[in-house]
């Protein structure tokens, strides 16, 4: 059995492989990008904003495609005025950075990488593909953990994973999505082989640190898991509390840091009007335009809702374990209290994570239930 484990992972590590290179061969210079690498150069550059405008823009148009560096300058058809104001006027773009400049963990990686001797653009581009990498191998690690008996199984969920559109699309942008994702794979191997509750918690740490809009899913995984454990020995953890209070307060230091304008002006720049300039028009809006927008995405949503519920619903019927089905409605709950915050119904990749994560739950409510679908011989 170890040599059929060992020859499945070799197979699993060959596509992984191949599809990293074919991902980064199709890497995509898009509007994230500037604001990554001027997160980059700002801290190169601290007082001279400028520059860092300057040397952003002259470093994409060095390495990306003509076609996709005239979709970041706004100047495709129909034109895009707020890009063309981003690239063209340094406050603007400055006003923007602080939208980035809070995921600190992934603009930290972005600095290693540079400071490897990477060029800007790449090191946004290859800290994606790593990540991609890196999730490939952890999901198998997962799919070994719930399946010990079938190396066959856990082989093909695998690679299935790794083909899907959504995570080859995460893996080939500048965004922190896909670094992100093997950080939620890993939480997922410390729920299953249920680690040290400090580990989880430098877990939990590393996810805001690198997300802080990650903070009602840590928050939550540690109220619930409080109130469970309350349950279970009737005994309060202070553990727990502390833990909490630290989360919450490196959350509100780097919204401090950044000068983070807040969750209304990420709203409004999201759904209502991309502002050239922050700082002059206010982000108003009625908590009636608000559900209406709201109202608008749901409808649009009934993807992610349809893969969601049908998660929960196979995941409470192949199991009567209470933790689980507490896991997986904490889950759920964090993918709608997401949706509440930053609607973006079409983008699947805000979302993808969080699926994997229900997805995960599920397999192994269903490995419990029917014995790891182990392989049999043949008689």
């Amino acid at each position: 059995m170890k040599a059929k484990w060992m020859c499945c992972f070799f197979i699993v590590l060959t596509v992984v492989t191949l599809l990293s290179f074919r991902n980064y061969k199709n890497r995509i210079f898009d509007w994230d990008m500037p604001g990554y690498i001027g997160c980059l150069y700002t801290l190169k550059y601290p007082n001279d904003p400028d520059k860092v405008r300057t040397l952003t823009y002259a470093e994409i148009e060095k390495e990306g495609p003509e076609l996709q560096y005239k979709d970041i300058l706004g100047i495709l058809t129909p034109p895009d005025k707020a890009r063309q104001a981003f690239a063209g006027n340094t406050r603007a773009f400055s006003e923007q950075l602080p939208y980035f400049q809070i995921k600190a963990g992934y603009n930290l990686a972005i600095l290693l990488l540079y400071e490897f001797g990477f060029s800007p653009p790449k090191s946004v581009l290859l800290l994606s593909i790593i990540s991609y990498f890196i999730s490939g191998l952890l999901f198998f690690y997962i799919s070994k953990i719930i399946f010990p008996g079938n190396y066959f199984l856990a082989g093909i969920i695998t690679i299935g994973l790794m083909l899907l559109p959504p995570i080859n699309y995460m893996a080939r942008i500048a965004t922190p999505d896909m670094f992100i994702f093997q950080f939620l794979l890993v939480f997922m191997i410390g729920l299953l082989r249920k680690w040290n509750q400090w580990i989880m918690f430098l877990i939990l740490f590393v996810i805001t640190f690198t997300r802080p809009d990650y903070i009602p899913f840590t928050l939550s995984y540690l109220g619930v898991k409080g109130i469970y454990e309350y349950y279970q020995s009737r005994k309060l953890s202070l553990n727990v509390i502390i833990q909490g209070i630290v989360l919450v307060t490196i959350y509100m230091v780097i919204m401090k840091i950044c000068h983070y304008p807040g969750w209304k002006h990420l709203f409004y720049d999201s759904f209502i009007y991309r502002r050239h300039f922050i700082s002059v028009q206010p982000p108003d809006f009625t908590l009636k335009e608000y559900f209406e927008i709201l109202l608008g995405k749901v409808i649009y949503f009934k993807r992610i809702t349809f893969i969601s519920v049908s998660l929960l619903g196979l995941t409470f019927y192949c199991s009567k374990d209470r933790w689980i089905r507490i896991c997986s409605m904490l889950i759920f709950v964090n993918i709608y209290i997401k949706f509440l915050f930053f609607p973006h119904a079409s983008g699947l990749r805000f979302f993808f994570g969080l699926i994997i994560m229900l997805f995960i739950v599920f397999l192994w409510a269903a490995s419990r239930k029917y014995n790891g679908f182990k392989l049999r011989k043949i008689a």
